[in-house]
């Protein structure tokens, strides 16, 4: 029963809610794919699960099935050669709809009960999913493993434990009696219901599918909601097995799985414009570009739009007392992923003059070839590289790199690097370019993927000012700084907090600006262009679900 599931993850609920009032370290899922963690098996069982679907129909029984698409190719050569349902809306929404009823009525501790139930199944699987996150994004394994996966799913069960505080905040009923001076008091019995604003729709991104799409299913569903899964057409595969996994729990627990539905399209023909404009569509969740997510911000009327979209991410160096931890750490945030994360830096800010370091003063040009260095140091063994990078997964960012060459002076050159297993494998190294701050126009547009600024500025007061400008412009979901004097770090903290982004000031090590911690970092603010919500806060869920009473006289 439902309420079994409430009582099987109480803990869990329980820490998560602790973690994000403390917001310090923790994790409700391990991210070490290691044999001790998950299994001797667990590996070569999520990989065998990953190719028997390759090549067939993503078998799933909901209603409004109109035809089966797919065309997903793996950044690392292969066609999935699967297939999914595409739906009509007209069929099934009103089915999606009828479902919420029983949902609602089954209380916030049975609903929340099956949200950690299903996020658990989902932790069973994540070999299974990292597999499929790696052949459609192009991530790494153990990236795909770590943030597709237990990282993914931590930010979901932080959504839980918002929604779960947000819900329980208010009271089932109250007695409520005003004093009438000589007469009887008036006394009122009140109740209180968590009433959902209806189906959900997710529009999922090419890059990160899980850990973008769960924060918003998992808040959806928990609050009472229905959703409806519309992944990108390029990185079907991760969603549509969260999606089996959630109506199989639905189903076992005896409730309608078509709470949570899936529906697909190919790049071709896309669907999400007709889904999004439906009346009985209440809550968009969108990752993503940003023409798109404007126009459902200025479009989708009758829903409640949460876009993170594209930013430009700064780095200002004002001095160092480590040049080379410096180096090394920005290196490796420029090659993860080959730039393809939404906290990527971008353009990186250094006085024209040069700056001081624990190596004595370094001019401009040291600066950037130090960051150019590092970069070849950590690419230099092919199999560590292969990893860190991971592939491009579209190919219009791997063009973007050859147009990129001509707007700047070259660091260092991007170049194809051959993958061991995966000879077809669609691999760049970064592009490093130089540029003088007065070129605004060159490094103001994001260019997603693996390219890099290096800006020439005046002074540190100038380059805080651009960055701090560029984020109001723009938008940004990360900022970085490195300086040694602590009046520089204040400033650049004031300056950054105004403009909206959180800043990130000295990583070395193996702590870098491109990571968000669940139940500590808040990912992306709202307080800039890039996003108008935050991963995960109170105003994230609370807007998911309506409050309505009703009240009734009662005796003494």
């Amino acid at each position: 029963m439902p309420d079994d599931l409430f009582l099987k993850h109480e803990k869990t609920l329980d820490a998560a809610v602790t973690a994000i009032h403390a917001r310090d370290y923790w994790s409700a899922y391990p991210e070490s794919p290691s044999p001790r963690v998950y299994g001797e098996d667990a590996a070569a069982a999520g990989e065998a699960a990953f190719e028997a679907r390759l090549g067939r129909r993503f078998e799933i029984d909901q209603p409004g099935i109109a035809e089966w698409v797919g065309d997903e190719l793996s950044p690392y050569g292969p066609s999935l050669g699967v297939t999914y349902p595409q739906c009509d809306p007209d069929v099934l929404l009103p089915v999606m709809q009828s479902a919420m009823v029983s949902w609602r009525k089954a209380g916030i501790d049975a609903r929340v009960g099956i949200c950690l139930e299903m996020l658990d199944r989902i932790n069973k699987r994540s070999f299974e999913i990292a597999n499929a996150i790696m052949h459609t994004t192009g991530q790494g394994f153990v990236m795909s493993f770590q943030a597709g996966g237990p990282h993914a799913q931590d930010r979901g069960l932080e959504a839980i434990a918002y929604a779960y505080e947000e819900m329980k905040g208010i009271p089932e009923t109250a007695r409520w009696e005003k004093p009438q001076g000589k007469h009887d008091p008036i006394r009122l019995q009140k109740t209180y219901r968590i009433m959902p604003r209806g189906v959900a729709l997710t529009v999922g991104v090419s890059t990160f599918p899980t850990w973008n799409g769960y924060p918003g299913i998992f808040a959806s569903l928990a609050t009472g909601n229905a959703v409806l899964i519309k992944p990108h057409p390029t990185t079907i595969l991760p969603l549509a097995i969260t999606a089996e996994i959630c109506r199989d729990v639905l189903s076992e627990q005896g409730l309608d799985p078509n709470l949570v539905a899936l529906s697909c399209d190919t790049g071709e023909q896309p669907s999400t414009k007709q889904w999004a404009l439906r009346r009985e569509i209440k809550i968009i969740d969108y990752t993503g570009g940003t023409g798109f997510g404007t126009w459902l911000e200025q479009n989708a009327h009758q829903a409640v739009v949460f876009t993170e979209k594209a930013g430009v991410n700064t780095v200002v160096i004002d001095g160092t007392d480590n040049f080379k931890g410096m180096c090394g750490n920005l290196a490796f945030s420029l090659s993860l992923y080959s730039g393809q994360m939404c906290t990527s830096p971008q353009d990186i800010f250094v006085p024209r003059e040069g700056i001081e370091t624990d190596e004595g003063p370094k001019s401009f040009d040291e600066v950037a070839a130090g960051i150019s260095n590092a970069v070849d140091g950590l690419l230099s063994d092919p199999g560590r590289a292969a990893e860190v990078l991971g592939a491009i997964q579209n190919p219009v960012t791997a063009d973007r790199i050859d147009e990129a060459r001509k707007i700047g002076k070259i660091v260092r050159d991007s170049a194809p690097l051959a993958h061991a297993k995966y000879p077809d494998a669609r691999i760049r190294s970064p592009l490093v370019l130089k540029v003088d701050g007065d070129e605004r126009d060159t490094f103001s547009r994001e260019l997603f993927g693996p390219i890099a600024f290096i800006v020439a500025t005046d002074n540190t007061d100038q380059s805080i000012a651009i960055a701090s400008d560029l984020t109001r412009s723009m938008g940004a979901i990360t900022a970085a700084l490195y300086s040694t004097r602590a009046a520089v770090i204040e400033k650049a903290e004031e300056a950054m907090a105004e403009a909206g982004v959180a800043l990130s000031s000295n990583l070395i090590g193996n702590i870098f600006v491109n990571q968000s911690s669940a139940f500590s970092d808040f990912h992306a603010t709202g307080a800039n262009p890039a996003a108008n919500a935050a991963l995960t806060d109170a105003a994230f869920v609370a807007s998911r679900f309506r409050v309505v009473q009703s009240r009734i006289p009662v005796a003494a």
